[in-house]
């Protein structure tokens, strides 16, 4: 345990000291969004029936902005030949980069989505689902991310090349999470959708670290 969290540290300290990836994240999101109001018209109407959409087509986008940087710079720089050769189990290792990930990344995108919503004219009903449905998707993300990080490693525009790996696999959270929005913003309870997501998280996390472990010793072989 206490190597996990030493990794986890060393992200966060390495995330801190290049605090422009995180803040490009944001801004990204946030720039998203509101591109969708010039494009769709400033209806109230319009912009509360596809809040949920929106807000969620662009914590996806926001997520997979930084996922080419998750485990590039370590096969730069040799560190990851040190990581897989420590101690600890290489899932240990990839379960704390994402959880690293997520703290930067994805606990940030769901800080902000309400205040998107707002934006957006999205019913004060659904806040609560859209925080508990980024809560449990957005891990899940960061998850699904880190396979396709690895498998990609030492490849020519990476970054491409995972957002097409990545997208199609993530279109459940995106369904799912959606749907739990949708269904408390009219008055419907959002608890299956929710159950859902938390089913994905609930096999993402054991099977998304393996793979990805998988892919690493391959990478570095």
């Amino acid at each position: 345990m206490s190597g996990f969290l030493a990794i986890v540290r060393r992200e966060l300290k390495l995330a801190l000291r290049q605090g422009s990836d995180a803040s490009t994240v944001l801004m990204f999101y946030v720039v998203v969004v509101a591109l969708f109001p010039l494009g769709v018209g400033p209806e109230p109407d319009v912009l509360e029936r596809i809040s949920g959409g929106v807000v969620w087509i662009g914590a996806l986008l926001a997520a997979l902005l930084s996922l080419d940087r998750l485990f590039q710079p370590d096969l730069e720089d040799g560190s990851l030949d040190l990581l897989v050769l420590a101690p600890w189990p290489l899932e240990f290792l990839v379960l704390a980069k994402c959880l690293a990930h997520w703290l930067v990344t994805g606990l940030p995108i769901m800080v902000i989505s309400p205040l998107l919503g707002l934006l957006l004219h999205m019913q004060p009903e659904a806040y609560f689902s859209l925080l508990a449905a980024m809560a449990l998707g957005t891990p899940v993300l960061s998850l699904i991310g880190a396979v396709g990080a690895t498998l990609v490693l030492g490849a020519r525009r990476s970054g491409v090349l995972v957002s097409l790996l990545v997208l199609p696999l993530t279109i459940p959270v995106l369904i799912f999470g959606v749907a739990a929005v949708e269904a408390a913003a009219i008055g419907q309870s959002p608890q299956p959708h929710l159950m859902l997501l938390g089913a994905l998280l609930l096999a993402a996390l054991p099977l998304c670290p393996w793979a990805a472990a998988a892919a690493l010793r391959q990478a570095v072989a």
